[in-house]
């Protein structure tokens, strides 16, 4: 097949930041040198980038997964730009499409199915589905909110007023313009770049498939560290109206705490969240799967997977009724008085249910053990 037609004006862009942040800094870093409020800066202005990406463009704008006030929306539209990596509006269309259509090459704009370099950063560098620049049709509720086509429409002008303003500025104040052009300028831009790229490539190759195998997407902590959250990859897949990536406490995903701390602002709202028993059967069925795998072919791979699901069939059972039993729980917790909860009927059928599950949770992980 023919290919697409180069990008002539992305090729430049990412080869000449490219090519500053790679020789340009470290040079200037050998000669001359960076102090702490440049380099501060510099880490600030990453770190507004990527935020800007995750909370705003990915968590809000592509999945609505909670709602923002018009000023928390303004600056994640500046960071955008600041960010250079198209309009909210555009960025948003891609992204839905890629979790319509995950890993169906030529249809998924980044597919990784396509190798890495295509997930990477090859499929901006190519025109391989030019129409698309047109059709908006599936981010129809965004034109709808005024800043995201105000940032749109003047998306070039922003681009050129935050990637040269920022650092001008910082320069002017701080009294070396050479420093912060490459730290704030061209450092950043290109850090920004990548580490969000990750999410496209790394993220559906390197890590762990733990709610669902229907996709390439994977669950990797170490991205997480990198993306600001987002390399929890393989739950977002799955779970994509939920505003957190990393669900548990643990998790590294500042963008959770972000879009979470705000909400005591009043300047994020409606805050989505997926139901644990839903999650939960998800990753209980992923178990189950590579079980079941491993027993194929054991020699008494047919009774031991009859157990494996007689296990699996009772743990699931055990946990509707604990979540079943853990809502009238919280049901009765708003009509009643607190002390008149502890002594109810309804405790003491979820402390009986809880300790049952607990029991069966036990069960099956001695079994999976056994197996592994």
């Amino acid at each position: 097949m023919k290919k697409p037609p180069i990008i002539w004006l992305n090729v430049f862009v990412f080869s000449i930041t490219f090519l500053f942040a790679a020789i340009a800094v470290p040079y200037r870093a050998f000669t001359h040198g960076f102090d702490a409020t440049e380099i501060t800066a510099a880490i600030i202005c990453f770190i507004y980038c990527g935020m800007s990406i995750t909370a705003g463009y990915h968590r809000l704008w592509s999945h609505r997964t909670y709602q923002a006030h018009w000023s928390l929306r303004l600056i994640y539209a500046l960071g955008g730009a600041f960010a250079l990596q198209n309009s909210a509006l555009h960025w948003s269309s891609d992204h839905r499409i890629h979790h319509k259509h995950v890993d169906k090459n030529h249809v998924d704009p980044y597919s990784a199915k396509m190798g890495f370099w295509h997930s990477h950063i090859g499929w901006m560098l190519r025109d391989h589905q030019p129409a698309k620049y047109n059709d908006y049709n599936n981010v129809r509720d965004l034109q709808k909110d005024a800043i995201v086509v105000w940032q749109h429409k003047h998306y070039l002008l922003l681009t050129i007023l935050m990637n040269f303003g920022v650092p001008i500025l910082f320069g002017l104040w701080h009294g070396d313009m050479i420093n912060s052009l490459l730290l704030l300028g061209f450092l950043r831009l290109v850090l920004s770049h990548h580490t969000t790229f990750f999410i496209n490539s790394l993220a559906h190759i390197w890590g762990k498939q733990t709610y669902t195998d229907k996709n390439t997407a994977r669950d990797n902590g170490v991205l997480a560290f990198f993306t600001f959250g987002e390399g929890y990859h393989n739950y977002h897949h799955i779970f994509e109206n939920d505003y957190r990536n990393g669900i548990r406490w643990w998790h590294f995903d500042p963008t959770k705490w972000l879009i979470k701390g705000c909400e005591h602002l009043k300047l994020t709202s409606k805050l989505r969240v997926t139901p644990e028993v839903k999650i939960e059967k998800a990753r209980l069925s992923m178990i189950l799967l590579r079980s079941q795998q491993k027993l194929a072919a054991h020699p008494d791979a047919e009774q031991l997977l009859e157990r494996l699901q007689h296990e699996y069939d009772e743990l699931i059972h055990k946990i509707n009724e604990f979540y079943a039993v853990r809502k009238a729980l919280i049901a009765t917790k708003r009509d009643q008085l607190m002390a008149d909860v502890e002594n109810s009927e309804v405790m003491a059928q979820y402390q009986e249910i809880k300790r049952r599950l607990a029991e069966q949770q036990r069960s099956w992980q001695n079994m999976v053990e056994k197996l592994a």
